[in-house]
């Protein structure tokens, strides 16, 4: 016995038992529809499949969770036999309730037939699916045991092969370590001859390159130090082109304070007549017109203070004015 046939013994069980499960539930929906239709007023008579409905779906229910839990070992308590025993009591009393109550004691044992089939059939599958589980689990566990027993025995084997491949390769090993000593050690007097000529050889290198890196320092300290000095040279050079800058600058703004102020002074001047009853010779009028423009006077005080008309001060006013904005442009650019 193996677990293809366990697992054959349990589909045919599970399709034998929901074939009687299907037949009984059509024979009992075909027995207590007309026996709930009679007993149901004619407007609801369409009701009657439900009852036999609902009874046997509490029998399928019963039967796939009896199913399930016995294939995994567990038990539901007493609520699913109470369960079952009552659909199956249910099903018994709907089916011989007509032939009963007709006094037809043969109807009574034919209608009897089918739920008592339902009742016997779930209790021995349940029965034969938990002696299934535990025969299943037995099995499982002999064949776990006789692998771990097969487990343990190539294990030995393993190991006692690997002791043995241990010993060949550790007494291997001494003799190539044996060796290796002996050849270490010849070649630990070449390297020490070797390494005393390359010390002689590193030191006189050494000795060279410090000859060679104090020279090259030397030669590094005297560029710095003549870098150093051209760039004292320059910065104090810069500094007194800075200085002589400033300077000019200095003086251009004092000059042009002093022009600033001598053209004020002109303006004031000019300005200090008052108005003039007649015109002006045109050179005093276009200076009068100049310092009124410049003091931001309006047109006509420079008219009245030149003696010109109003609209001659205007041009001139607009000639001051175009001439003012192409000198900003002229500094713009």
């Amino acid at each position: 016995m193996n677990t293809v046939h366990v697992r054959s013994a349990e589909r045919a069980l599970s399709a034998g038992t929901w074939l009687i499960v299907a037949g009984a539930m059509l024979y009992s929906i075909l027995t207590v529809t007309p026996l709930a239709a009679a007993h149901t007023p004619d407007e609801w008579a369409w009701t009657a499949p439900i009852l036999p409905l609902v009874v046997d779906a509490a029998v399928v229910i019963v039967v796939r969770l009896d199913a399930v839990l016995a294939r995994l070992g567990g038990h539901g308590g007493r609520w699913p036999i109470a369960l079952r025993w009552m659909t199956g009591g249910m099903t018994l009393a709907l089916n011989v309730a007509d032939s009963a109550l007709h006094n037809d004691p043969v109807g009574v044992a034919v209608h009897a037939v089918a739920p008592l089939l339902l009742i016997v059939t779930a209790e021995t599958g349940l029965a034969y699916r938990r002696a299934i589980t535990a025969a299943v689990l037995a099995l499982e566990a002999r064949q776990q045991a006789e692998r771990e027993a097969r487990e343990r025995a190539a294990a030995a084997r393993r190991e006692a092969a690997d002791r043995r491949a241990r010993e060949e390769r550790e007494h291997a090993a001494q003799l190539l370590r044996e060796q290796r000593e002996h050849e270490a050690r010849l070649a630990r007097e070449q390297t020490e001859r070797e390494e005393a000529a390359r010390r002689a050889e590193r030191a006189e290198r050494q000795a060279r390159e410090q000859a060679e890196r104090e020279a090259r320092e030397r030669r590094e300290r005297e560029r710095e130090q003549q870098q150093r000095e051209r760039e004292r040279l320059e910065r104090e050079a810069a500094q007194r082109r800075e200085r002589e800058r400033l300077e000019r600058e200095q003086e251009a703004r004092r000059q042009q304070q002093e022009r600033a102020e001598c053209e004020r002074r002109e303006r004031a001047a000019l300005l200090s007549g008052g108005p003039v009853n007649e015109k002006l010779p045109e050179d005093r009028a276009r200076a009068v017109v100049h310092a009124a423009f410049g003091e931001g006077l309006p047109v006509r005080t420079a008219a009245e203070l030149c003696g010109w008309s109003v609209g001659w001060v205007s041009a001139r006013y607009a000639e001051h004015r175009d001439g003012a904005g192409l000198v900003l442009e002229g500094a713009s650019s």
